[in-house]
């Protein structure tokens, strides 16, 4: 068997096995363990497994992802969600399709403790959609809305996507989340745009602005104080030099504990979910890495990785069509895999291929803006029908909304991605300029 064919192979195995709903991690790790049998034998398949096993796992920066969600589940079972969609609201309930801007700004909010889409999605959607329902918006764009935002849980940080590629890449996760901070911001301003013009173009989908709408109030305005202090805490605390990434999500799950408990909200049963959740969550994490770890390296051993970035280079294609390629190829991938799983195998295989062109700037601003491109494009995918998995979590809880509708609903947002994606393209220096303040 040829090395092109035993990677096909080996990356064909995968697709069914996911196809007859094998679980992501298994599939990975099944397929690869298949493709390291057969090309190495037992002894060295075992014996990597129990070297890789203990040298992935042993690492200190791992930590920071169930700290990370830790954090998110606190903020949800605390009720912090519901205070950050009444302040957005209340700020927002001036402008046409108001509510529906509000929900962008609260995911966005809730974004910055969270780090993940899903869970973003799921959280505000609970809390905005009843509300969204009650004035009159229709069900594409609630639930369009609503899926669009959640993936802003993962473009402003902290992002566990993000934390993955930083490990992957060997990159500052300090300077990945500093380089993430426009993007997200332009993206939720872009989200809020698209859906100020769709109002207009498209009857019927909001009301009109209620011209006797309660303003905003002390109570509203005090609930969004635990979110900004916690912000303040934790990244102030990363970017002065207080504390590395990692202590500053222990200090992050620590603070929005203590917010949670404030309010009242959190009680010991919802206590305990918060550890349950975190711990099924970051399970399913680290049996995605080694999947992932057996994958790649099943893959390695047939030196088709690197025969790949050899053709790539001998087209002489510029490097900017090189990361289209690459991000298109992502956007395919996304309707079959999730954004954990995409970047854990993808990343081994288009990072050093990415890291021997030349782009005109430093080796680092290219991994660092490389991230974000990914970033970006796998939020697309988290998107993008046959799958897009933040439509079928927000419409599993609208149950009255045909999914159809809801991908109706999320193409104005696609169109939103394709052009900050595009810019971000051309434009590099829109992530990187604020690196240089990072030490």
């Amino acid at each position: 068997m040829t090395a092109i064919t035993m990677a096909l192979s080996i990356f064909g195995v995968m697709l069914v096995l996911m196809a007859i709903r094998i679980p992501i991690a298994v599939a990975m790790f099944g397929a690869g363990t298949a493709g390291y049998l057969m090309q190495t034998g037992w002894g060295a398949y075992s014996n990597f497994l129990n070297t890789q096993a203990f040298a992935r796992f042993a690492s200190y920066d791992l930590s920071v992802i169930p700290l990370f969600i830790l954090m998110g589940h606190f903020a949800t079972q605390g009720g912090i969600s519901k205070s950050l969609f009444q302040f957005a609201a209340s700020v927002m309930g001036g402008f046409k399709g108001g509510l529906a801007m509000a929900a962008v700004l609260a995911s966005a909010a809730f974004g910055a403790i969270c780090g993940s889409s899903v869970a973003t999605a799921a959280t505000i959607t609970g809390v905005a959609l009843p509300e969204m329902k009650r004035h009159g918006y229709s069900g594409r764009l609630s639930t369009g809305t609503l899926a669009a935002g959640g993936t802003l849980g993962i473009l402003i940080p902290p992002s566990v996507p993000l934390v993955i590629y930083a490990i992957l890449a060997e990159q500052n996760i300090a300077k990945l989340f500093a380089a993430a901070m426009v993007p997200g911001i332009i993206a939720m301003c872009g989200y809020m745009i698209a859906i100020a013009i769709y109002v207009r173009v498209v009857p019927g989908q909001a009301p009109e602005v209620d011209a006797h709408r309660e303003k905003m109030s002390l109570n509203d305005m005090m609930g969004i104080v635990p979110i900004a202090v916690i912000f303040m805490l934790v990244f102030g605390g990363i970017y002065g030099g207080y504390f590395t990434p990692t202590e500053g999500a222990g200090v992050g799950a620590a603070s929005t504990f203590v917010a949670a408990l404030l309010k009242r909200e959190i009680t010991w049963p919802k206590f305990k979910e918060c550890f349950y959740a975190t711990a099924e969550s970051s399970a399913m994490i680290f049996l995605i890495f080694i999947g992932a770890d057996v994958m790649n390296s099943s893959l390695a051993l047939t030196q088709v990785p690197n025969q790949l970035a050899a053709v790539v280079a001998s087209w002489g294609l510029s490097p900017l069509m090189v990361v289209t390629a690459i991000l298109l190829f992502y956007v395919v991938l996304g309707a079959v895999m999730d954004e954990l799983s995409m970047i854990l195998l993808t990343i081994p295989i288009f990072f050093p291929m990415i890291m021997g062109l030349d782009f005109g700037m430093p080796k680092e601003s290219v991994a660092i803006w490389f991230g974000i491109m990914v970033l970006m494009t796998v939020g697309f995918g988290m998107l993008a029908p046959p799958v897009g998995l933040n439509v079928y979590v927000v419409n599993t809880m609208a149950k009255d909304v045909p999914i159809s509708e809801s991908y109706k609903g999320v193409m104005p947002f696609l169109i939103s991605d394709t052009i900050r994606t595009t810019l971000l393209l051309f434009f590099p220096g829109i992530a990187l300029w604020l690196i240089q303040y990072v030490a």
